[in-house]
């Protein structure tokens, strides 16, 4: 049977993963979730091993998708978008960089947006469907998204970003790609932009552009992400299916964790994911005290793309464990908290422990971290001073180039990170930059004046 996908909210009809991807948003303002995963056996596990990081998340999305999708276009899919190294760069014996910043964009979003722009043409396509995407981004959605949709046919774009809160690299990794890329810098958080776009999806005037979304608000962002917490466990423990694994998870919006969450689901043998957010610690709260509080605004930190006060998929997170949030934060049936920290340890990070931890494992191991590593790094090892009986492979997720962030590097370690080579020649393009008031109904004149045929 394919699985179907309700909202997390519970009052709108549940959907096959095509409109699901397609909508974004359920009706009713919550979050799609899986009815139903797969489940992966100790043969698959060990099968893994021999494969590389595309015949992998075929391999997944193929038991995920079911019928829905051509097998050979996926195949195909798979291979297009993952064209590129994925290291696990030893640190210690048993501590591993997963170096997820080789992609076209240098961040870990390129996993998502990759896989998630081309299933989306490909069912736009059999329909001969236009879509146009509203995506709301701290600091590397954004880029990911742009390049991932840049020059598809039946696809537009429209990014938000906090003017003041994403790096230079980081802005003109997506205001110099035009053609069917629009950027707007919003004076405000990113939580302000996450704000508009939800209000966009709920509100029915906007009924006549066919909107959708690339945030981790879409389940068609988190599917693909759960395949490289496959792919690092295949490649790490010598038992597949019996050993277990720790990851350290860096968690803005949470999506990134949310996609591990669902590879644990579908059989992953994850001991322990490590939250470590940033000095945006209600998650963390949560976990200690029970008790969910947003933060408004949110808190500045050098981890910019973790500015987060109030996580969209942490209505998934309590979902997956049996309870019911709407898109505010109000918890209005409460999930089974004893699980949660069972499978869970959360934990914040400031940013002086930030950088002195970028300064500590360079002098110390020579691995160069950015702030957001850096922040999953200290988290780690706070879990393992809370727990140092645990003999499990551990894996701390990079999920930015260091080179994105060189004046916090160099300030910290005197070293100008090497460039990568998605940044390179970015500073002789042309960039193109619309704003935008913190305000919805400038947002929605915009869309309309812009988008309506």
């Amino acid at each position: 049977m394919s699985i179907k996908y309700y909202s997390t909210n519970g009052k709108s009809e549940s959907v096959s993963f095509k409109d699901a991807l397609i909508k974004g948003l359920a009706p009713d303002g919550g979050l799609y979730m899986p009815d139903s995963l797969p489940t992966f056996s100790f043969l698959d596990f060990k099968q893994m091993q021999s494969m590389n990081y595309a015949e992998i998340a075929y391999k997944v999305a193929k038991k995920v998708l079911g019928e829905e999708i051509n097998h050979t276009d996926l195949a195909w899919i798979t291979t297009d978008a993952y064209n590129y190294d994925v290291p696990l760069e030893m640190v210690t014996d048993d501590t591993y960089v997963l170096r997820l910043d080789r992609g076209p964009t240098a961040s870990f979003k390129d996993f998502a947006a990759r896989m998630m722009g081309r299933l989306m043409q490909y069912f736009l396509k059999q329909e001969n469907r236009k879509m146009l995407i509203l995506t709301a981004t701290s600091g590397d959605t954004g880029s990911a998204v742009a390049s991932a949709f840049y020059g598809l046919d039946n696809i537009e774009v429209v990014v938000l970003y906090p003017e003041k809160e994403v790096s230079e690299r980081q802005r003109k990794q997506m205001t110099t790609l035009h053609k069917n890329i629009t950027v707007l810098a919003l004076d405000g958080k990113f939580d302000d932009c996450q704000a508009l776009v939800k209000q966009a999806f709920n509100d029915r005037d906007l009924d006549v552009l066919p909107l959708s979304s690339a945030n981790s608000i879409n389940i068609g962002r988190l599917i693909p992400q759960s395949i490289y917490y496959f792919y690092a466990y295949s490649k790490l423990v010598k038992n597949p299916g019996t050993d277990k694994i720790i990851f350290s998870v860096p968690s803005g919006n949470f999506g990134n964790l949310m996609g591990g969450l669902l590879a644990k689901k579908m059989g992953l043998p994850v001991e322990k994911f490590v939250i470590s957010t940033n000095d945006n610690n209600e998650v963390p709260t949560y976990f200690k005290t029970g008790k969910y509080s947003t933060i408004v605004p949110s808190r500045e930190c050098i981890s910019s793309a973790m500015n987060v006060g109030h996580p969209s998929n942490m209505a998934r997170i309590i979902s997956l464990y049996g309870g019911v949030m709407d898109e505010h934060g109000n918890i209005s049936k409460s999930p089974d908290i004893q699980s949660l920290n069972k499978d869970m340890f959360a934990t914040f990070v400031s940013d002086d422990d930030t950088k002195e931890t970028i300064k500590k494992v360079w002098k110390t191991y020579g691995a160069m971290l950015e702030p957001h590593g850096a922040v999953a790094w200290k988290g780690l090892t706070d879990y393992i001073q809370a727990n140092v009986d645990n003999n499990c492979i551990k894996v701390v997720l990079e999920t930015a180039h260091p080179s994105k962030f060189p004046n916090e590097i160099i300030e910290l370690i005197d070293i100008d990170p090497i460039l990568a080579p998605a940044l390179e020649g970015l500073d002789k393009l042309e960039e193109i930059i619309l704003t935008n008031k913190n305000n919805y109904a400038d947002f929605k004149d915009f869309l309309l004046s812009k988008y309506k045929k």
